[in-house]
């Protein structure tokens, strides 16, 4: 390819640029594409991006339908929370078939044969097929009160009305209580953790930090102080240490509530400093000026004004920050040091996975970890795919 010979020196250089003004109101020049891109909001244009990115998308549809299961866990669940099966202690999971014989029978699960090994005298069970049981959908088991206020026994599948067949789909444990069902009741506690904490934690953080940003000076540094103490002390050893001091006399209710509160407080410190260092640069645009100008306090700049100019940041970072406090809950519960029985979460029910021995003979025991690992994928996904709608530059 030839390349096109330099001008001389002194000599004009010819251009392309269109003589006539430029007139940025004269919409009907462009094309329905460029319009729709020319009128397009911050917020529709990150939508844009983010749908081409087809595994976060599907994370935020994975973490939706789950998020919206909660709403209806007693009704998804087989059994109630506390339910006991007497004589099916560490049932090893089911599954749901559809053929048995090459013949179509629907969803149904086989029957369980109850032997005892010689050796160790310990239950072992084996799948009968001569027992079909045929799985019943929007059936009545049993009873519950719906969020705790209305009386109602409707589930969305069980076992044949009339039968004590049994409808382990995760196995049973040491109680003869269906995991299954104690998995979909953990997850109304272990989801909303996280989202409770990241409300307190971003309160805390946009407050704190966007104080520190907006009026600097003794405020910043007296902040900056309390942060860098905070953020010297490993958090391992600090939330273990701040959980320890929960009063055992605590009602449950209080108990989770502490558990939120102390994973907030540990979490603000990072977006206290993303906030102080955004507000530092904005601060200094002519339109927080002309918010002053008008009378505007600084309340009403901070949360009107200079915070909306970096949502899409705040938004990408409680993608990532909510899986971390789920995990951190999960942790200190399986640790003893989190919430306890009756409330039951994802951590609580793996504190039975603490014993190897058992791990090794009942390993369905650590399914409550799945879910757990499910939502902290999902949830790095679909941060990814937020940060990359967010970057102006990609």
């Amino acid at each position: 390819m030839s390349k096109r010979p330099l001008p001389p020196p002194g000599a004009q250089l010819e251009h392309y640029v269109s003589p006539e003004t430029f007139d940025p109101q004269s919409i009907e020049r462009l094309t329905a594409a460029q319009e729709r891109v020319y009128l397009a909001s911050q917020w529709k244009l990150m939508w844009w991006k983010f749908k081409r990115h087809k595994v976060a998308v599907s994370s935020g549809i994975f973490l939706l339908l789950l998020y919206s299961t909660i709403l209806v866990s007693e009704i998804i669940a087989p059994y109630g929370l506390e339910t006991k099966h007497s004589g099916y202690k560490f049932v090893p999971p089911q599954g749901i078939h559809l053929f048995h014989d090459g013949a179509l029978l629907g969803p149904f699960v086989y029957g369980v044969k109850r032997t005892v090994d010689p050796e160790d005298f310990r239950p072992i069970y084996t799948r009968d097929e001569s027992k079909i049981h045929k799985l019943q959908f929007f059936c009545k088991g049993d009873a519950y009160k719906f969020w705790g206020m209305v009386k109602w026994d409707l589930h969305l599948f069980c076992a044949p009305e009339g039968s004590r067949a049994p409808l382990f789909l995760f196995g049973t444990d040491h109680l003869t209580r269906d995991m299954f069902s104690r998995i979909v009741y953990g997850a109304r506690i272990s989801l909303t953790v996280g989202i409770i904490a990241i409300f307190i934690s971003y309160t805390l953080g946009i407050a704190i930090g966007g104080m520190a940003g907006y009026f600097g000076g003794v405020i910043d540094l007296v902040v900056q102080r309390i942060i860098e103490v905070l953020q010297s002390i490993p958090t391992i050893p600090l939330l273990l240490a701040l959980a320890a001091v929960i009063p055992t006399k605590w009602s449950p209710l209080w108990v989770y509530f502490g558990i939120t509160v102390i994973l907030a407080l540990i979490d603000w410190t990072g977006l206290a400093r993303a906030v102080r260092s955004k507000l530092l640069a904005l601060r200094e645009e002519d339109y927080v000026l002309a918010a002053q100008l008008m009378g505007a306090g600084p309340s009403r700049i901070i949360g009107r004004h200079m915070v909306p100019g970096f949502a899409s940041h705040l938004i990408a970072s409680a993608s990532i920050s909510i899986p971390m406090m789920i995990l951190s809950e999960t942790a200190l519960s399986f640790l003893k040091l989190g919430l306890r029985p009756p409330i039951t979460s994802w951590g609580v029910l793996l504190q039975e996975a603490q014993n190897i021995n058992a791990v090794a003979i009942y390993p369905w025991l650590m399914l409550p970890v799945v879910p757990v690992i499910l939502v902290i994928l999902a949830f790095n996904f679909l941060g990814d795919g937020l940060r990359d709608a967010a970057d102006p530059y990609k």
